[in-house]
């Protein structure tokens, strides 16, 4: 099973989503393993957005990210990564497909509502990085059954 990591942003946690969002992803099938609230460090925050930190536009995305704090979930499933982001919805929110989280509720490319890794290499730095191993968890799933046929489970 793939592990993924979510951020729900200042945006999502100023305007009351982050019950509908974890909802989604749960409903979806994909399985809590890791969850907390954090604020993000300076420290935290050039190394998470290292591609972006000669960019013109960092020091807003810097501001926004520590608004508030942030809801940092790891999630745990087959194909993870891609089914994350297939829910979420492409990073230009007014764009995004409807029915997507983005698509549902964001207009912006900042306020985006979330943060998903975009890939399974990305993922596993990005998990690492927001949660220390004794702050995820390994449990049966008792409805795995119900989501996955049996060749598809791990």
């Amino acid at each position: 099973m793939e592990r993924t990591l979510v951020l729900l942003k200042p945006d999502a946690v100023q305007r009351d989503l982050v019950g509908e969002i974890i909802s989604r992803l749960e409903r979806k099938g994909l399985k809590l393993v890791g969850l907390k609230l954090m604020r993000l460090s300076d420290e935290l925050l050039n190394e998470h957005y290292s591609h972006l930190v000669g960019k013109s536009f960092f020091p807003e995305v810097k501001s926004f990210m520590q608004l508030t704090p942030v809801v940092a979930c790891c999630w745990e499933g087959t194909e993870a990564v891609n089914t994350v982001r297939a829910i979420c919805g492409i990073t230009k929110a007014r764009e995004a497909a409807p029915g997507t989280i983005r698509g549902e509720f964001a207009m912006s490319v900042q306020a985006n509502l979330i943060h998903c890794s975009d890939s399974l290499e990305t993922a596993n730095a990005e998990v690492k990085r927001f949660f220390k191993s004794d702050e995820l968890f390994s449990y049966d799933d008792v409805l795995e059954r119900y989501v996955y046929n049996s060749s598809e489970r791990e």
